[in-house]
């Protein structure tokens, strides 16, 4: 399963555009452009897995830096600055990682 079968491919194009520039990214933002925000907590469940790239029940740290890549191949990295950032943002029991019902209640709030 890809992200473009929860997504539009235009409206995921107009939320990587919009974080072009290093140190841009807001996670709410972009969950509100790519559409992520409207969908069903299903859906957003869906885009979860495909964001656990090891598939641990978790995105850790090192998962979070590509977050961008998994929307879309040629974007960016995230930066050291917005990888804490998100995390500080979802990680609500600091355990460093998002599992994925704080991943759900981010997308969703």
């Amino acid at each position: 399963m890809s992200i473009s079968s929860v997504l539009s491919a235009d409206a995921i194009d107009s939320a990587i555009k919009d974080c072009q520039a290093p140190d841009s990214f807001c996670a709410k933002k972009f969950f509100q452009l790519c559409g992520l925000s409207k969908k069903s907590p299903q859906d957003v469940k869906k885009v979860f897995g495909i964001l656990d790239n090891d598939a641990s029940g978790f995105i850790e740290e090192e998962e979070l830096k590509f977050f961008l890549q998994r929307f879309c191949p040629g974007a960016r990295v995230l930066t050291d600055k917005e990888t804490k950032a998100f995390m500080s943002t979802a990680d609500d029991d600091s355990d460093g990682r998002i599992g994925a019902e704080e991943f759900q209640a981010m997308v969703l709030s």
